[in-house]
């Protein structure tokens, strides 16, 4: 029997349980509601009518949020229609150009996406994805981008585990530094300071695109940060917002929450 190909799952950025948790959450308070609402479980009436508010406006709130992770997780699938994730990953990895035997980094790759993206792009050179894999995004591993790079038919790429807040490199080790929507889910009151740990291991000379969520809330000014990469020497250093139209629409971008979405780019 002929053997199928073997096919990428880089999973979807939403991930299932989290639905399917949103979807159980809705069951049980719209359970609750009935049952305290319908019975003649608790006979005082004043508690009656406040449980079943407030269970049914705890049904409510679970309901909607599972609907939007649902239109999320459609918009995210990379076997959907709008192949969103596809579509960002793609996009950053447009902006990295590695040399002759030159070395990147991805910094928190998840499912490998984007670090076996910038290597096809770059088969004179090779990349290195880095990634905690922690319980929130369990379906993610080493071994899963290992299993996506061979589905690829990608070989110059490896992968091993790493925190971003303290890079287990030397100074000025990549020619490239890259990263997509992780920063802004590390708790941190500087992630200023994530991104210079980022920059720390590219050499002179290295270039970077960093994807994320850079507005003020989480990140503080960063049009005071772009300007202190250039006081320090950095070029074509750009905030390049993806929220408009390059990535997603300003619609999208609103409704998903990912408003301030932006791709810092330039050359150490």
């Amino acid at each position: 029997m002929k053997r199928l190909p073997m096919k990428p799952n880089y999973k979807n950025w939403i991930p299932k349980g989290m639905v399917c948790g949103a979807a159980a959450g809705s069951v049980v308070f719209l359970a609750l509601t009935l049952v305290i609402g319908l019975t003649g479980l608790i006979s005082n009436n004043t508690w009656k009518v406040v449980l079943t508010i407030l269970f049914a406006a705890d049904t409510l709130v679970f309901a909607v949020a599972t609907l939007w992770m649902l239109l999320m997780y459609r918009a995210f699938s990379y076997n959907g229609r709008r192949q969103m994730s596809r579509h960002i990953i793609d996009g950053v990895a447009s902006y990295v150009t590695l040399p002759l035997g030159g070395r990147g980094l991805d910094v928190g790759c998840g499912s490998g996406a984007l670090t076996i993206a910038v290597a096809k792009r770059n088969l004179q050179a090779s990349m290195t994805g880095i990634d905690r894999w922690g319980l929130e995004y369990s379906s993610y591993s080493q071994q899963l981008c290992e299993d996506n790079a061979r589905a690829e038919g990608v070989t110059n790429v490896d992968f091993a585990k790493g925190d971003a807040l303290r890079l287990d490199f030397a100074d000025e080790t990549f020619d490239a530094v890259t990263s997509n929507y992780v920063y802004h889910n590390i708790p941190s009151r500087d992630r200023q300071a994530i991104l210079m740990e980022t920059l720390r291991v590219l050499k002179r000379g290295g270039i970077f695109a960093i994807h994320d969520i850079f507005s003020r809330q989480k990140y503080g000014d960063m049009q005071a940060f772009v300007k202190k990469l250039k006081d320090l020497g950095y070029e074509q250093v750009e905030l390049i917002p993806t929220d408009k139209s390059r990535f997603m629409s300003a619609w999208e971008a609103r409704w998903m929450a990912l408003g301030g979405s932006a791709i810092l780019v330039g050359k150490k």
